[in-house]
């Protein structure tokens, strides 16, 4: 990282970060360009946790290529300067890569429909069979991360 005063190493604020997070930026490999979806997610143990329609594009992409990269980002705010060139901005972030796997038992699929609502909301949650049977639930295994943060 080039701006070394900006990186965020431990891994307690990373995973912070992660934790308060409310959209995951996948990155998967496609041709002619990558192709970047926005997506909901859950977290535990170094494994992020999605869910999506049982088919299309995305799920096409990672069943041919499940390498793939991330990015959560917290607290955007643009900091105004007096000059153009002294504008900045203050954020906390994480970027990484890792591997995608995807779910396929009922009740593998009800752990990961959980930690991604445990996510965004308390309680305890409930799922009719058929809705879990129609969708698709996959983790994404990382295997690096890092982060960086700027109060400018």
């Amino acid at each position: 990282m080039r701006r070394s005063e900006k990186a965020v190493t431990e891994p307690a604020e990373l995973e912070q970060i992660i934790r308060c997070g409310t959209l995951c930026r996948l990155a998967i490999k496609a041709e002619p360009a990558p192709y970047i979806v926005p997506l909901n997610y859950g977290y535990r143990d170094g494994t992020l946790y999605f869910h999506s329609a049982l088919e299309g594009r995305k799920i096409e992409l990672l069943r041919q290529s499940p390498l793939v990269g991330f990015e959560i980002s917290l607290e955007q705010e643009i900091v105004a300067g007096e000059q153009a060139c002294n504008w900045g901005a203050r954020y906390r972030s994480v970027i990484g890569h890792g591997r995608i796997e995807f779910i396929e038992t009922l009740e593998e699929k009800r752990r990961g429909l959980d930690l991604i609502m445990a996510q965004y909301a308390k309680g305890d949650f409930s799922y009719p069979e058929a809705a879990i049977q129609g969708t698709c639930l996959y983790k994404l295994l990382i295997a690096e991360l890092s982060g960086k943060q700027s109060q400018d």
